[in-house]
């Protein structure tokens, strides 16, 4: 009967036959690469961290699968949202915000009474005409030129040749207002009364804040 010693260096000699070692020397799949990759490089990032770390440790495989896990569903999710708000940009670029003669032919006085009188029942309604208030507001003071054809965008390009920050708090404006016209989007108090804080200020600043 063969002894401990013997039986090992049997077991050796049979696992170190061609057809045993065939399956060794397989070429890795691009997945399994990629994740051995992955891990190799989370490994060296959290040595220099933490310098205490071990990637060797048994506990250091899990680690690793879960903390790569963790991150590509973060970048899955930003990318998500970054494609989305891209997509609504791009879907409501060709829109006018001003849709009949009728409010062009308003003030912007006229807007932000009706506005007010909107806020009590509906917040998505009294945000449209809060921005067109804005709008013609603009418009008065010939910081734009509002036509009944012109796109939010457009409006953008000539508000940033008087004042780029102004032209910037604008188009955040816009896309709300975009949303909330032509997304169906319904504005809950908390988000409308942000957003008439935000067009509020612009109606109320002093007109010398556009110079430079």
């Amino acid at each position: 009967m063969l002894d401990a010693d013997q039986a090992r260096e049997r077991l050796r000699e049979i696992l170190n036959r061609a057809e045993y070692k065939v399956y060794e020397d397989q070429p890795k799949g691009f997945l399994q690469s990629w994740w051995d990759s992955a891990k190799e490089w989370m490994a060296k990032q959290l040595e220099k961290l933490f310098p205490s770390y071990e990637a060797t440790s048994a506990a250091a495989g899990p680690v690793l699968a879960v903390i790569i896990v963790l991150i590509v569903i973060v970048l899955g999710a930003a990318a998500y949202f970054v494609i989305r708000n891209t997509r609504r940009s791009r879907q409501y670029r060709d829109k006018s915000p001003l849709q009949s003669m009728r409010e062009l032919d308003w003030t912007s006085d006229m807007h932000l009474s009706e506005a007010l009188k909107q806020e009590q029942h509906d917040y998505s309604k009294a945000a449209r005409h809060l921005f067109l208030a804005l709008l013609l507001y603009f418009h008065e003071k010939k910081w734009l030129e509002a036509r009944i054809w012109k796109t939010n965008w457009e409006y953008y390009d000539e508000l940033k040749k008087i004042n780029q920050n102004w032209a910037d708090q604008f188009y955040h404006l816009a896309r709300v207002f975009d949303e909330v016209t032509y997304g169906e989007r319904k504005l809950e108090k908390e988000e409308y009364d942000k957003f008439r804080k935000e067009a509020m200020e612009r109606l109320e600043e002093p007109e010398k804040t556009m110079e430079g």
